[in-house]
């Protein structure tokens, strides 16, 4: 589809004209497709083994019409050939890398990935013989050797919105002939479009910003044509594929996509200024922040930075527990992306355990707040009054 980001968001990858002349990309809700004749199966099965276009469907977990229109906006969208549909983000990242690593290959992950990412890379990888190595983001040069097959990252990273260099990432990656595979659930296509800047593969939790509403699971991987084919295969043996409902969702949600990233974008970017000058807050994590470690990095790469503001409370644990019980506004819960602002003490989902929330990396008193599309006014004048009266001076040890 031609056209500028937003008209493709609407438009891209669905017909013009739609069955029965519907307007909206209909929900198949069919898990078995028939055939005419035995003939007809042989033709089916013989395009199938040439690597044609079938023109039709067979079984729900190898493809849907409602799947297949959301997977090409998908690709329209963040610039790939291809675009695969998932049950969920974890299903297409443990899809993909289980299908491109084989014994003996070597995996590259590089800084603070998602948790049950990391947790996948570091207790079940090796298990299959393949060598995993966790690195820091000015780091990947040195820990790809000959053995490496893919370098995985994330753009921006959960929860301290660390925005590594993608370029000189993908540039060590390939001198030594491995693939390139980032997260960029935080970013969105509207935020951040990896492809652009050589990534292989781009994969999304479609359960957060991509259907922006709190009510599905879903995930995505784009990517070259051919890179994606193996991958397939494997997504309809592992039978992590989308439901048809859920696919519908993740269509409807894309269309509204740039709107609401961008008043994120906004809202975020405020509350971020706020928190920087309240005296309750020792350090505030946000890539639009000039203070952020790689805010030159984010200002080269990303068109806005992102929905998602961390902070760290000068009271520490005891007070970012009294913040998020004093908010009224923002739901607490353990995801990001929806039209809710949602507010979390990330460190208390890991774990009740705290020599296993101290390993994680994410401190105790950390606070992650997805901002919604609520008024930015009554965001901030909320946040102020979950803030007002917490302490503004750490305590002598």
């Amino acid at each position: 589809m031609s056209g500028r980001l937003d008209t493709r968001a609407v438009h891209g990858g669905e017909e013009r004209r739609g069955p029965f002349d519907g307007l909206t990309t209909p929900i198949a809700m069919s898990s078995t497709y028939t055939f005419e004749s035995t003939e007809e199966i042989r033709a089916f099965v013989e395009r199938k083994a040439r690597g044609e276009p079938l023109g039709r469907y067979e079984y729900g977990r190898y493809g849907n019409p409602t799947q297949t229109a959301t997977e090409r906006k998908l690709a329209d969208l963040d610039g790939g050939e291809r675009a695969l549909l998932f049950s969920s983000g974890m299903a297409a990242i443990t899809t993909t890398l289980s299908t491109l690593l084989s014994a003996g290959d070597h995996l590259v992950v590089v800084g603070g990935v998602y948790r049950r990412t990391r947790g996948f890379a570091r207790e079940h990888l090796p298990r299959w013989g393949i060598e995993v190595t966790f690195c820091a983001a000015d780091e990947v040069d040195e820990a790809v050797r000959p053995s490496t097959k893919a370098v995985f990252f994330e753009v921006p990273t959960n929860p301290y919105l660390r925005v590594a260099d993608v370029e000189a990432i993908v540039a060590a990656a390939k001198r030594h002939g491995a693939c390139t595979m980032v997260d960029a659930t935080f970013a969105t296509p509207i935020n951040l479009r990896p492809i652009e800047f050589g990534v292989d593969l781009v994969i999304h939790s479609a359960t957060k910003y991509l259907g922006g509403h709190n009510d599905l699971l879903a995930g995505a991987l784009i990517g070259p044509a051919e890179l994606l084919k193996p991958i397939e295969d494997a997504r309809g043996i592992f039978g992590g594929v989308a439901a048809p409902f859920d696919a519908y969702l993740v269509l409807r949600g894309i269309k509204t996509l740039p709107l609401r990233v961008r008043q994120q974008n906004e809202s975020a970017a405020r509350l971020a200024e706020t928190l920087e000058r309240h005296p309750a807050v020792e350090r505030v994590h946000y890539p639009g922040l000039t203070s952020h470690p790689d805010h030159a990095a984010a200002s080269r790469l990303m068109s806005g930075f992102g929905g998602v503001v961390s902070f760290e409370l000068v009271g520490g644990n005891d007070a970012a527990s009294a913040c998020i019980d004093r908010l009224k506004i923002p739901y607490i819960g353990p995801t990001l992306g929806g039209v809710e602002s949602i507010a979390q003490q990330q460190a208390l989902f890991i774990s009740p355990d705290p020599t296993e929330r101290a390993a994680s990396g994410i401190a105790d008193g950390l606070i992650r707040y997805a901002v919604g599309i609520e008024s930015i006014d009554d965001l901030v004048e909320d946040l102020e009054q979950a803030l007002a009266g917490l302490p503004t001076e750490r305590k002598s040890a």
